[in-house]
């Protein structure tokens, strides 16, 4: 088992919470004034995300997940007019890439305040900050996901996706609302490759920005369960050794098939979503 990087930093009653309140503060603030002030923003269905946020049934977790088109992405699409997003008690946790939001100690503490969770590349959905991330979703707290895995900001369909979410759903001891959500217009805020081939120092203004969040998708996980026993129950395959999941007894192989089943559910929501955004806005 793996050792968690600075959990105590991103603990509620971590110095009485003053800290992460200034965090948030601070970077809800920027995010607001590039997100809503500085750039042209327009957002389809935002009482969807405001009401699960707000309103949800106590010990609820909620799940969002979306596109990733530039590093900035998160915060930035939580900026748009009236979301409270300089409010800590309603801000999500994030899964945030380890060889750049953790780099070192000083950025370590700040994305722990914000509430970001590490996540290793290629350290698969076993490695020990994935567990943390489910202890989230235990608690009945917001945590968003990028599930495509890295950024990407060519105008094409949405990529295969990761097995993490997926995994996440599953695994979670209390079963998730998750709900869907595609942006566009932050690869043009921070686009890859535009000063001299690099990101530039600060995000860009005068860009137009759209949001379109879906509504909340169900799985019927228990019918899932069984499917994936039932269509593997005589197939063998190279392992990797990952342990059964509790209390179901999932094996690997029906690990595999339902995080296949679920993850390509996803994409396909995310798709639709994407042409949607598309045809709204003319892009």
């Amino acid at each position: 088992m793996g050792k968690r990087i600075m959990e105590w930093a991103g603990r509620a009653e971590h110095l009485g919470g003053i800290p992460r309140a200034l965090v948030f503060l601070a970077v809800g603030a920027i995010a607001k004034t590039v997100t809503s002030c500085l750039n042209s923003t327009s957002i389809h269905n935002p009482q969807a995300l405001l009401h699960l946020v707000k309103c949800r049934p106590p010990g609820v977790p909620l799940l969002t997940f979306s596109n990733h088109m530039s590093t900035l992405d998160d915060p930035l699409m939580w900026g748009f007019k009236g979301f409270p997003s300089v409010d800590a008690k309603f801000a999500r946790w994030v899964l945030a890439a380890e060889d750049i939001c953790f780099k070192n100690k000083l950025f370590s503490y700040i994305f722990r305040l914000g509430k970001c969770i590490p996540i290793t590349r290629g350290g698969g959905i076993y490695q020990e900050h994935m567990n943390e991330a489910l202890e989230v979703l235990s608690h009945g707290s917001w945590l968003h996901t990028f599930p495509e895995g890295k950024v990407c900001q060519d105008k094409a369909p949405i990529r295969r996706l990761k097995w993490g979410t997926a995994s996440l759903i599953v695994r979670a001891p209390v079963t998730p609302i998750v709900l869907p959500i595609i942006h566009s217009g932050f690869e043009k805020v921070m686009p890859e490759k535009s000063f001299f081939g690099r990101r530039p120092p600060l995000p860009l203004c005068n860009k137009e920005i759209r949001i379109v969040i879906g509504e909340p998708i169900e799985f019927d996980l228990p019918s899932l369960k069984q499917e994936a026993i039932a269509a593997t129950q005589d197939r063998s395959l190279h392992t990797l050794g990952w342990p059964k999941t509790s209390p179901d007894g999932l094996g690997e192989a029906a690990q595999r098939w339902i995080y296949t089943n679920i993850s390509d559910r996803l994409r396909s929501v995310m798709e639709s979503l994407r042409i949607f955004s598309s045809n709204k806005f003319n892009l």
